[in-house]
């Protein structure tokens, strides 16, 4: 291990706290974003590359951050989604069998700048305490002023519109397409273990821009549909609303993870809010209402369905909660084929609590096949 003299670092939060670090590896510069915090010990290069993750500032809390390296098939997009990272001890040197390549490269590659050295302990507490908030990465040290100026002119995370940054710019297929089913999928910020999960379920899925229409989706002649995961605030994304409003009216199968949970329950008429700090982490303890069981499950989001405006609503019915602090985990209405959760089922970080969703999905478009054929 060779000795590396870093440039120092501060991440500059919205209110004027300033938490101090040094530059990992040779990279300067500045990052702006939402600071949010992950609690996951493993799994870094999946967080790092989830869209869902866009224009966020992520603090890592396990203690070490690089030591297994990375590897090209562990990715859940093209690139590296966040804005930047703050760690304690950022490991230059890996050992893993599978890596194929230090997490110092794989950041540079992507532009990414990072900091460690950081309190992070004290910094997630202070988080914690004050809710998420905007903030700045920076090498700048000696330009805080300037910092603090550019910082109040970036927005709010509560009513920005981030789908459209990260959704793909044309269609396109994913699976085998001598599969049986075929799925539509609106990509407001997918991650492709999604993909995965879906196709290995023998479904040919096609993927669609984030403002596609249901005629787009129709088109393909789907058996079922799907509404992915992603970032920013739900509530402008009026086009995803407006097709699930379409595919619902036609009761037709429709899936919901994340924001696309979300979108659901805005297309119902149920309210969404910006939550405090957000869940992000992959232990998070759910409870499925219908069966009684419990699940450990993989959360990232910073919204969230308004449990009183879920339960009010005669067409919504709450079939999951979060056992932490009782938000709305999942969704089901009463008399269509609709059903969403505000986890990741695919994410497995582990347990494989929640791959049934994916199941059940299949299961609806096999029940609204059969029913199809028995009306003809």
């Amino acid at each position: 291990m060779k000795y590396q003299k870093r440039q120092k670092a501060i991440i500059l939060l919205a209110d004027g706290t300033i938490f101090y670090g040094k530059a990992v590896g040779n990279k300067q510069g500045t990052s702006f974003g939402e600071v949010c915090f992950n609690t996951g010990m493993t799994g870094y290069q999946e967080i790092f590359t989830d869209p869902s993750y866009f224009g966020q500032i992520m603090v890592a809390t396990n203690a070490h951050i690089g030591n297994y390296g990375t590897n090209a098939d562990e990715v859940e997009s093209d690139s590296v989604k966040i804005a930047g990272l703050v760690v304690k001890n950022f490991s230059y040197d890996y050992s893993r069998a599978a890596a194929d390549d230090s997490l110092e490269n794989f950041l540079d590659k992507n532009n990414l700048l990072a900091i460690s050295d950081v309190d992070t302990r004290a910094l997630v507490s202070y988080i914690r305490d004050h809710g998420a908030m905007n903030a700045v990465i920076s090498t700048e040290v000696d330009n805080v002023e300037g910092l603090k100026k550019q910082l109040s002119e970036v927005p709010n995370m509560e009513g920005l519109e981030l789908a459209s940054k990260v959704s793909t710019k044309e269609p396109y297929y994913f699976g085998d397409e001598n599969a049986t089913y075929k799925v539509a999928a609106l990509d407001i910020g997918i991650k492709k273990n999604i993909l995965r999960n879906i196709a290995k379920r023998d479904a040919y899925i096609k993927v669609f821009p984030y403002n596609a229409k249901f005629e787009d989706l129709e088109a393909f002649n789907p058996d079922g549909y799907f509404l992915s995961n992603g970032p920013g605030d739900p509530e402008p994304l009026v086009d995803a609303q407006d097709l699930a409003k379409e595919i619902i009216k036609r009761d037709l199968p429709l899936f919901g993870i994340c924001l696309g949970h979300q979108v659901i329950a805005l297309a119902n008429g149920a309210s969404t809010y910006k939550m405090y700090n957000g869940h992000r982490g992959i232990n998070h303890p759910v409870k499925n209402l219908k069966t009684g069981k419990g699940e450990i499950t993989s959360q990232n989001h910073g919204f969230a369905v308004d449990l009183e405006s879920a339960e009010s609503n005669p067409d919504l019915e709450v079939t999951h909660v979060h056992l932490n602090d009782n938000t709305v985990a999942g969704l089901a209405m009463k008399n269509k084929n609709v059903f969403s959760v505000q986890y990741h089922p695919e994410a497995s970080p582990g347990p494989h609590d929640s791959s049934y969703l994916f199941d059940q999905f299949i299961e609806n478009i096999k029940k609204s096949k059969k029913a199809a054929k028995t009306q003809v």
